[in-house]
């Protein structure tokens, strides 16, 4: 039996960007770990990743530096699906969330971009609100796509003009 190709076009993958960061429980390999469950998500396809970058906490908090860094996947999930496992991922890796923002984690792990979409609702806001002050984030990002136009913001080159390389250093060495 033959059968018909279906006539429901499949989605197209979509670039997202998520933002790393880890400053409990052996930073580096946090984030190794956290690159590898994303080249396993699903429907998704791990395409970039940045250098890994030491920041100083957000928040004033007594708690030791950040690693950050930047990964680029084109992935068919929707950006709910997305977020949700980047949750599981964080979950996964030992995260606890607190009511207190800017807290020590394992891992945390923030959807920046998805494509050219905006979205604003109860769970998830897209780009992500702070990125345009966000050095840790910029820099990363400007690594692996300086050509990147962020929608509602603009040219990634034009926000990196605005935000000083202040508290942030490159670390050698791979994730």
């Amino acid at each position: 039996m033959h059968s018909e190709p279906s006539s429901v076009p499949l989605r197209a993958a979509i670039r997202a960007y998520v933002g790393l960061g880890s400053n409990l429980a052996d930073p580096p390999l946090q984030l190794r770990n956290a690159f590898q469950a994303l080249a396993e998500l699903p429907m998704t396809q791990l395409v970039a990743k940045s250098s890994l970058y030491r920041s100083a906490p957000l928040g004033g908090f007594d708690q030791p530096d950040y690693l950050n860094a930047v990964a680029a996947l084109d992935t068919t999930l929707s950006a709910h699906d997305l977020l949700a496992a980047l949750l599981d991922i964080e979950h996964r890796q030992g995260r606890v969330r607190g009511a207190q923002r800017w807290q020590a984690r394992t891992l945390d792990l923030d959807l920046l971009l998805y494509g050219e979409q905006r979205v604003q609702d109860a769970k998830l806001i897209v780009p992500h609100p702070g990125l345009r002050e966000r050095a840790f984030v910029l820099y990363p990002l400007q690594e692996i796509a300086p050509e990147l136009e962020i929608p509602g913001l603009g040219a990634l080159s034009a926000l990196i003009s605005n935000c000083p390389l202040t508290n942030l250093s490159r670390v050698e060495g791979d994730a």
